[in-house]
């Protein structure tokens, strides 16, 4: 299937210049959005990747990460903005192109001993999967390798993250 043709460019979002790669349509195909979650499994299966946790960044990568959390019957753990969660957590803050951002997860969610997936649907400097894996170390998870709908490789967000199994399925 091409997954590519499921995706529509919108130029000049969020600012001009920047050519946004909008999965909304990907997810609006049925046959499309079935076929994302099978492959990635497969590709997971494929690797070796059998998770206890699938770990998805808000808010892309809970579209992703629940049914490929149930495919591989794993439990799913969302990691969030600030201020999103209700219980205690933790909190890693991270750099971006003009600022910094934070990321949070339960403290409660995970424990040293899971296996984790991250998983969200675009990867482009990299930035957002390397603070999860940071948060993930806080706890002593154990990551296991990261998935992703698409990955920007121009960007070389690959270089920032561990060096574990990178999965993408689609690349520009």
């Amino acid at each position: 299937m091409d997954l590519k043709g499921l995706i529509r460019d919108v130029p000049d979002f969020p600012k001009s210049g920047i050519v946004f790669k909008d999965i909304t349509t990907l997810l609006g195909d049925a046959q499309g959005l079935r076929y994302t979650v099978d492959i990635l499994k497969e590709k997971c299966q494929g690797a070796n990747l059998f998770p206890d946790y699938i770990v998805g960044m808000e808010s892309r990568g809970f579209l992703f990460g629940v049914p490929l959390a149930y495919q591989l019957n794993a439990g799913f753990v969302p990691v969030r903005k600030p201020g999103k969660l209700p219980a205690a957590v933790h909190r890693v803050e991270y750099e971006l192109e003009y600022g910094t951002d934070s990321l949070e997860i339960h403290q409660d969610a995970l424990e040293k001993h899971h296996n984790v997936l991250v998983v969200d649907d675009l990867m482009a400097t990299g930035g957002t999967a390397k603070a999860t894996a940071e948060l993930l170390g806080k706890i002593g998870c154990n990551v296991l390798g990261f998935a992703f709908i698409i990955e920007l490789t121009d960007l070389e967000g690959r270089k920032k993250l561990p060096d574990v199994p990178i999965i993408s399925l689609i690349e520009y």
